[in-house]
């Protein structure tokens, strides 16, 4: 009998209630790749894509911020809890064995009769097992490991997220530069022409209006350092914080370097569209978000199981007696054995409701994959209009700063041989040094466009 006992219970307990995990594909990779017009899959996307742009400098602020992150490092530490949480959930339906040991001494009262002193020595192994007939546990284990993989591609998200938000700050950084050295550059030939203007205007040959105007422009162009001047320190410090350094050390990875700026970075716009299928269906943050969907599945089947009786076991080996020279004679053996079985009846409806309660959850989960789902698709749509039409846009200022260049030499030396008034060249000297600054930013847009495009790729970190 208790070999069949036995058997019935191993049986059940490789049961497990509540549902299984049914993959929820929203859309098929198919459908997908058509939304974005995807063609292919040659292009792989590396983790370390920034170094495309050949940039040391760069490449280093990277790699410190992947190191030395502050959200990179929580995400670790809570990685490394959810490891431990699944260590825990493993062994939490063994059984357990513990040792133990006492002495209880008791004198009687003399009012109740015969009264006599008595010692109590026990030592002994006691034993428990919750049998895992309906398989909370391996719910809970499921629960736990699916925890953990979230918790996993929610580090590699943030590491995606912190690369892009880096090379972002970089090129911001660079653009402002550029931006400053475009004002400090014009500042310098207005200064050139201001003095000019003034050798004729004391020698009554210029117009007080032409001086006037000359000294307007160059005040004009002296207010714009000061704001680029501001912006570039509070990049600087942006930067200083994300690669969780002061910003004196960080300082040593963006100084004496030529800018990037100066000129649009090349790139094939037709590798936009050579993707894989899957390219959104892995990336980090959709996965993290797939499996939180797993770990509340889980969720369900451990509600279930409670719906059912708490089987278990418990016993007790060891020595009993009352004296200490014969606890370990052999008459002094002892065991018990009690098994037994709980079902709830009183709490049946707040058991029910509680099932209800995670299926209700599971859905929540369900619609925070689709939304997420949904977002990396449009993320990444965005992205790839956002690299073309960056494009386009810089080569029609490329081409419109190349002829305002030509024209302002041809309004200069006429206006240097006294063909044309001042004001004319004053709005050509505007326009230009409205036209390089565009420009600049414009060659700086096109990077931050490719930085979009590489994260809503996933980064690399399609595993």
């Amino acid at each position: 009998m208790p070999k069949i006992l036995l058997m019935t219970i191993l049986f059940l307990s490789a049961c497990s209630v509540g549902p299984d995990y049914q993959k929820k594909d929203v859309f098929e990779d198919r459908q997908i790749a058509e939304n974005l017009k995807l063609k292919g899959t040659s292009l792989k996307i590396s983790k370390k894509w920034y170094r495309d742009f050949n940039d040391e400098n760069l490449n280093a602020l990277i790699d410190a911020a992947l190191s030395q992150n502050s959200n990179i490092l929580i995400s670790v530490e809570r990685l490394k809890q959810a490891r431990t949480a699944t260590k825990i959930a493993k062994v939490e339906y063994l059984p357990t064995l513990g040792l133990s040991g006492g002495y209880d001494y008791a004198k009687a009262s003399k009012n109740i009769g015969l009264a006599a002193d008595t010692d109590y020595f026990l030592i002994g192994f006691d034993a428990a097992w919750e049998i895992d007939i309906w398989g909370k546990g391996r719910r809970i284990n499921e629960q736990k490991k699916a925890e953990f993989e979230s918790t996993y591609y929610s580090l590699q998200n943030i590491k995606n997220v912190i690369t892009a938000e880096v090379a972002s700050t970089y090129f911001t950084l660079k653009t402002l530069e550029e931006q400053r050295r475009i004002a400090l550059e014009n500042l310098k030939l207005q200064n050139d022409i201001f003095k000019n203007i003034e050798e004729k205007y004391s020698a009554g040959l210029a117009t007080e209006s032409d001086y006037r105007q000359s000294a307007y422009l160059l005040e004009k162009t002296k207010s714009l350092i000061p704001s680029l001047e501001e912006q570039i320190e509070a990049q600087k410090n942006a930067l200083s914080v994300l690669t969780g350094q002061l910003a004196q050390s960080s300082d040593q990875n963006i100084q004496n370097n030529k800018n990037p700026i100066n000129r649009a970075f090349h790139y094939n716009i037709k590798n936009l569209f050579d993707l894989p299928a899957d390219i959104i269906r892995t990336r980090p943050d959709v996965k993290a978000s797939e499996k939180a969907l797993v770990a509340q599945n889980a969720a369900i089947g451990q509600a279930v199981a409670n719906l059912y009786p708490n089987v278990s076991i418990s016993a007790l080996f060891g020595f009993q007696a009352d004296n200490l020279s014969r606890l370990l004679n052999s008459n002094s053996k002892a065991y018990s054995y009690q098994p037994s079985a709980v079902l709830p009846l009183f709490e049946w409806n707040k058991l029910q409701n509680t099932v209800q309660l995670e299926r209700e959850k599971f859905q929540e989960s369900y619609q925070n994959y689709r939304k997420t789902l949904l977002s990396s698709i449009q993320e990444l749509a965005n992205a790839i209009t956002g690299v073309q039409k960056a494009y386009l846009s810089n080569r029609a200022l490329t081409n419109s700063a190349y002829n305002m260049q030509l024209a302002y030499q041809a309004m200069k030396e006429k206006y240097d041989n006294g063909l044309i008034e001042y004001n004319t060249l004053l709005q050509a000297q505007q326009d230009l040094l409205n036209v390089k600054t565009e420009l600049a930013g414009s060659n700086g847009n096109i990077y931050q466009k490719l930085i979009a495009f590489y994260k809503a790729t996933g980064g690399g970190y399609n595993d």
